[in-house]
């Protein structure tokens, strides 16, 4: 759980490190005046948008670091990386792992189970329709977040 307290010193730290105001805070990650005054007088808490927005804002803002103020402000540049994007081949020849010991070698486990008397041209229609909204020609990532068990979050950004 975010202590609010220190979570308020640590963005005030942020602050006095850019050299600007609260409202030019707020301004620049396109949260509203009221928001940031709620925020720094204790009022409200840090919502996830909230804190996404100071990161897609200030990449020296390390995310541990802001929620519980391990790791380091700045970020040091080696920490700062931007992830590999992997194309669809990639992830088609990956393996990935089993569990339980069970063995799905040779097993399509995206594939819809074929039942009796299933027209094979309405398969072919869904495997289109599969295919086109899974391709990435038309759509681009934006970031990708993954949230554990623990209440911590990760961030990348292609």
């Amino acid at each position: 759980m975010v202590n609010i307290d220190d979570f308020v010193k640590r963005l005030e730290t942020i602050l006095d490190y850019y050299g600007i105001n609260a409202s030019s805070f707020a301004d620049r990650i396109g949260v509203q005046r009221s928001s940031m005054s709620h925020l720094l007088s204790g009022r409200n808490k840090p919502s996830l948008d909230f804190v996404m927005k100071i990161l897609e804002v200030f990449p020296d803002v390390d995310l541990y670091w802001l929620l519980n103020g391990k790791g380091n402000f700045p970020k040091s540049t080696d920490e700062i990386s931007i992830p590999k994007v992997i194309s669809n081949s990639e992830i088609e020849n990956s393996v990935s792992p089993t569990l339980f010991n069970e063995d799905f070698t040779g097993a399509d486990l995206f594939s819809e189970i074929s039942y009796k008397g299933e027209n094979i041209e309405e398969t072919k229609k869904n495997d289109v329709e599969k295919k086109s909204f899974f391709s990435s020609e038309e759509k681009e990532i934006e970031k990708i977040v993954f949230f554990y068990k623990n209440g911590t979050f990760k961030v990348y950004a292609p």
